[in-house]
């Protein structure tokens, strides 16, 4: 009776972070976190280039949900002018995404001209929560 009830609890607290997790995913997170100088520099290192808005993703070979970013951030960047995508490996760059504080895949941010962060997506973003995103850029 014991272990039964031990693993309804445990079944229980599995489903509600499940749901609390998967309710946070592809949800734009507003913020405006100045890159310190060191991370600057790793991030013209890796293409991005100041003067414009850039919406950066981390991606990997092995990562499912990172071609479903691929296509939403391509969609979105080429409807919005100015604005350019820059893709890169979590695995030749793990400095920068250390220096950002990547903890999963996918992860996308939108750096405005200055490469201030100023959205992260953790998880497959929304066209339209992009999109609108940028547009307040």
């Amino acid at each position: 009776m014991i272990g039964i009830t031990i693993l309804v609890a445990v079944l229980v607290a599995g489903t509600a972070f499940g749901l609390v997790y998967r309710s946070r995913a592809g949800r734009v997170r507003t913020t405006t976190t100045d890159a310190s100088p060191e991370t600057r520099t790793l991030l013209i290192a890796a293409g991005a280039s100041p003067g414009s808005t850039t919406v950066l993703h981390f991606s990997a070979d092995w990562c499912g949900p990172c071609a479903a970013v691929r296509r939403v951030v391509g969609q979105v960047v080429d409807d919005v002018e100015g604005a350019v995508e820059l893709e890169l490996d979590i695995d030749t760059n793990p400095e920068l995404a250390r220096a950002l504080g990547v903890l999963s895949l996918p992860t996308t941010f939108v750096l405005d001209e200055r490469l201030v962060e100023r959205a992260r997506i953790s998880g497959v973003p929304k066209a339209g929560d992009l999109r609108s995103t940028l547009a307040g850029l």
